[in-house]
């Protein structure tokens, strides 16, 4: 059994200002992580998507230059050099928290995913811990909705579409939160067709009217098509040939897109956590 003041479960934002907080004590700190350093923020989130959006934008305004009395040259876009930038910058911030949890003396990295055997003991592999203090932070995973066909398609989610080496040429989404639109609008100004396919009378359910309609109608207006109060109902295809069958209003459409990204919301992953063991009540 191994021992440690304090062991941290995940690596996502709050650990980095958890440690800045634990490590001057000198007290000895596990931080387990199961898969990548820096949570879905670094990996598949804020870090990756933001340069996504810096490279959109300038696409964008390459367009709009007429508006400006600048005549620019036909805008083309080099996907291979827009994902090369997102891993640059995505691998840098992960290898540097990975150097400075490692090189730090009294934090150990273990590499694993963790369970509770008792309100104070986890098990990650063949290793057991006990800790005085436990934080978790292990973050959320996306929900994947009851579609019929849908475990027979080669679907995205948010990390997935971020490993493809080519460019969607007509993007369905299904999911019209902050995660797919975002998405629209990136995949738009890179030239994709894009539509959304959003179960809520609004896109951005969470947000005020007058705030998703705006958004709305800002996302409309460079070409994305968006479809409220829609289901889908069925999918069916392969890559590059998805067919989505979304009951809208009185009847159904078939859409015919080339990729499909489904964005209907994330689920805590404490779910794996095993916190019974720990006396934990959710």
């Amino acid at each position: 059994m191994e021992t440690f003041d304090h062991i941290i479960l995940g690596t996502g934002q709050a650990t980095g200002t958890l440690l800045g907080r634990l490590i001057p004590t000198g007290e000895r700190i596990a931080v387990i992580e199961g898969a990548h350093v820096g949570g879905s923020c670094v990996n598949y989130g804020c870090t990756p998507t933001k340069t996504l959006v810096a490279s959109a934008r300038a696409a964008h305004m390459a367009r709009r230059g007429p508006f400006y009395g600048v005549e620019p040259a036909p805008v083309r876009i080099d996907y291979a050099r827009v994902r090369e930038r997102m891993n640059e910058i995505r691998h840098g911030s992960r290898d540097g928290l990975t150097r400075w949890m490692e090189e730090t003396p009294n934090v150990t990295l273990i590499r694993g995913w963790g369970r509770f055997e008792g309100p104070r003991t986890l098990r990650v592999g063949e290793r057991r811990l006990r800790g005085e203090r436990i934080y978790i932070n292990v973050g959320m995973r996306p929900v994947v909705p009851p579609i019929d066909g849908l475990d027979a398609i080669p679907w995205l989610d948010s990390a997935r579409l971020l490993d493809l080496e080519t460019r969607p040429d007509h993007l369905v989404i299904v999911g019209g939160g902050y995660i797919g639109m975002e998405y629209a609008q990136i995949y738009r100004r890179f030239g994709a067709e894009v539509t959304v396919v959003q179960r809520d009378t609004q896109v951005m359910p969470r947000e005020d009217a007058d705030v998703a309609e705006e958004i709305r109608r800002i996302l409309e207006g460079e070409g994305v098509r968006i479809l409220c109060g829609a289901t889908a109902e069925r999918v069916d295809g392969q890559q590059g040939a998805i067919r989505v069958t979304v009951r809208h209003g009185e009847g159904t459409e078939t859409l015919a897109g080339t990729h499909l990204l489904v964005a209907a919301g994330r689920r805590p992953n404490s779910d794996r956590l095993n916190l019974e063991a720990a006396g934990i009540e959710t």
